[in-house]
């Protein structure tokens, strides 16, 4: 097998999305601390429940997990952009939605504040929005890799928020020969339809590319189910059970041009 062209996930494995959202929390619930005099990290733990259990409501909840829209995306995003009539439906609710999200995570505190929740749930998106991260061996990673492999980002989740995160960093766009959204395609990894149409873009079958992403039950998965090599990046020492197998883990994508090279060998 040689390897000519390597599928990048983008959230937590290039930009480092997990940092931008918890800081955008910790500084939200600093402002409602200040504000009400309540426990930050309490605060942060109560809305997440709460935006979850609202999000699961929604008529549009089977079409976010189909493409891969997370409760806390939809505490930021717009959905003004995708085809699908549910982009529209998401629109609609989400900016009711962000407000019940605070506000009840508020409630559960015993602080009843609808103005307060309104007005934390226009901060935390503009803070989210001002939170820009990539891992710090990302840009080398890419530069030692795009002369010698195609370079494909296949990425989960809404076309405007998607394509939101990565004008907000610019500089990695270039390196790759094509960008595949699933909120574009209209199915989210592991959606093997939505892997062979990533092959068809870069001109590939599944023996010429290997899938690299932190999740299992879409990258990894995604990449198995094509026969596709993959590799987990496992940053957190996470420990997985045996129901999906990665070809390869590392905990590092440094340790990524090693490996490619181990492989074509």
């Amino acid at each position: 097998m040689s390897v000519k062209a390597v599928l990048f996930d983008l959230d937590d494995t290039l930009l480092w999305d997990d940092r931008s959202v918890s800081e955008a929390f910790k500084d939200t619930c600093r402002l409602a601390a200040e504000a009400a005099g309540i426990n930050e990290a309490e605060l942060e733990a109560a809305v997440r429940r709460e935006a979850r259990a609202l999000y699961e409501t929604f008529e549009t909840y089977s079409f976010t997990q189909i493409i891969g829209i997370n409760p806390f995306e939809a505490l930021w995003g717009k959905f003004e952009r995708g085809d699908h009539p549910m982009f529209r439906k998401l629109q609609q609710l989400a900016p009711e939605y962000r407000v019940n999200a605070w506000t009840r995570g508020l409630a559960a505190l015993g602080v009843d504040h609808p103005e307060l929740g309104k007005q934390l749930a226009e901060w935390f998106p503009a803070q989210r929005r001002s939170l820009k991260y990539v891992y710090d061996e990302t840009f080398a990673v890419l530069d030692e890799l795009q002369d010698s492999y195609k370079l494909l980002l296949l990425t989960n989740g809404s076309p405007d928020l998607q394509q939101e995160k990565l004008d907000g960093m610019p500089d990695l766009i270039p390196y790759f020969d094509s960008i595949v959204i699933s909120g574009n395609f209209g199915e989210g990894k592991p959606s093997s339809k939505l892997f062979n149409h990533a092959m068809e873009q870069i001109g590939i079958t599944p023996d010429e590319g290997i899938m690299v992403g932190d999740k299992l039950t879409t990258d990894i998965l995604g990449a198995n189910r094509v026969g596709m090599t993959s590799v987990w990046i496992n940053r957190h020492n996470a420990i997985r059970n045996d129901d999906i197998i990665p070809s390869y883990e590392i905990k590092s994508l440094s340790e990524l041009p090693e490996l490619l090279k181990h492989i074509n060998k």
